[in-house]
């Protein structure tokens, strides 16, 4: 979930600012311009500010450990230097130079991770001393890299391949390889662990598939497909707390959110005599039992999932993260963007479906500048949409270039007269 200012990072959203929720989701935090924001989630479905460090640095990455008071923080002006801080104090605790751009930050309650292009710096959370680094690691421009929330099961998994979407696993507290997971035919697109560090979610850049998978036993647990119609860039994957919602943006204006039932009582066998209940039941039956006697394409997407519930954003957005939380007892979908808005959606978990959009929160006002470019891509989008296929236009065929209507000074002419030629032979 890493953007920022002039990084080609993933999720990169020059012009915009830096937004992302801690590890359990309770807070949410935004880097711009002027410096770096904490806010907390409220109850009421509000997003309430509780620090703005007006620092006056231009901040493209900052995260807090948990509801905690240490911060990380990267500028622009210093892409290569880490700055711990613990705000509430408002004072810096250390700070680490690194040989390249950092290009993304994460932490846990045992470690934090620092990513550059090609290696991994694993420090102690507890003094901040540089514990282990990896070393030529794949090219990795995005600085894709997730750490798991549990400090028990304390994984790091980044790219293993800049080919194909090979996920490397590594044990932050034995330093050591834990294993490799073949997740996907092309390179790895995004990443993402459930709180308690036993599942990992994969996308692709093609963005159609999304996979979970059981650490470390490799196992293949759940595959989604997002959509068929086109394919997008996945920006972010989030599981909720509980382990039961796995909710994934892209660059479009559709926000997906997959149920997995997680730590769900398998469901009862079926009596073989029954009859379905429908048509729709018998062909998913008949889909079941024939399914291994298909070609392993066509079995990979009779068996996939869809979507649970999905929301719209109002509009699309550059860059948006996602969290599933629980507010009064009621699932809640809030989404973040890169624009400075948030969206907090009702997710109905008996049904799914369409999530209704209850509240909307700014963050930060965007300057004038980014507001007219964002404002004229949306127009140039809306423009190019209904327009036609690109390609030679002939001046003379009337369905691309119909004829002038008669002047003014010609209106009243009889029917049967005709306009003077144009010039046209």
């Amino acid at each position: 979930m890493s953007l920022g200012g002039g990084h080609s990072t993933e999720g990169s959203n020059a012009g915009g600012i830096f937004v992302q929720f801690n590890q359990d989701c309770t807070s949410l935090v935004a880097g711009s311009s002027s410096g770096y924001h904490l806010f907390a989630l409220t109850p009421d479905d509000g997003v309430e500010e509780i620090y703005a460090s007006r620092s006056g640095l231009d901040t493209c990455f900052v995260d807090r450990l948990f509801s905690s008071s240490l911060v990380a923080v990267v500028t622009v002006s210093a892409p290569r230097k880490l700055i711990v801080c613990h705000y509430k104090k408002g004072t810096e605790i250390c700070n680490y130079s690194y040989s390249n751009t950092i290009l993304a930050v994460k932490l846990n309650r045992s470690r934090l991770i620092v990513c550059l292009e090609e290696s991994l710096h694993i420090h102690n959370i507890r003094d901040m001393k540089i514990l282990h680094t990896i070393r030529d690691t794949p090219p990795n421009p995005r600085g894709l890299c997730a750490l798991s929330p549990c400090v028990e099961r304390c994984l790091v998994a980044y790219p293993g391949s800049s080919a194909v979407g090979e996920v490397q696993i590594f044990d932050a507290v034995h330093l050591n390889a834990k294993c490799v997971i073949g997740a996907h035919d092309s390179p790895l697109a995004a990443l993402a662990w459930s709180m308690c560090g036993k599942r990992l979610a994969t996308a692709s850049e093609r963005g159609t598939v999304i996979r979970v998978f059981a650490v470390p036993e490799r196992t293949r647990l759940y595959e989604f497909r997002r959509g068929v119609k086109r394919c997008v860039s996945i920006a972010c994957l989030a599981f909720s707390a509980c382990g039961a919602y796995l909710a994934a943006t892209s660059n479009t204006e559709t926000v997906h959110v997959f149920r997995l039932r997680e730590g769900a009582p398998p469901p009862p066998a079926e009596d073989a005599a029954a009859p379905p209940d429908g048509w729709m039941d018998w062909l998913s039956q008949a889909v079941s039992r024939g399914v291994t006697y298909l070609p392993p394409q066509f079995t990979d997407v009779l068996t996939q999932g869809r979507a649970f519930a999905a929301a719209r954003l109002p509009r699309p957005a550059r860059h948006a993260v996602a969290a599933v939380t629980s507010s009064a007892r009621a699932l809640r979908l809030v989404v973040a963007t890169a624009d400075g808005d948030v969206y907090v959606f009702g997710l109905d978990a008996a049904e799914g479906g369409e999530c209704p959009l209850l509240r909307t929160h700014r963050l930060l006002e965007r300057s004038p500048s980014v507001t007219e470019e964002s404002e004229r891509a949306l127009e140039l989008g809306s423009a190019l949409a209904g327009s036609p296929p690109r390609g030679s236009f002939d001046l003379r065929d009337h369905k691309h270039f119909p004829p002038m209507r008669a002047p003014a000074t010609q209106a009243s002419a009889p029917a049967g007269d005709v306009p003077p030629s144009t010039g046209d032979n």
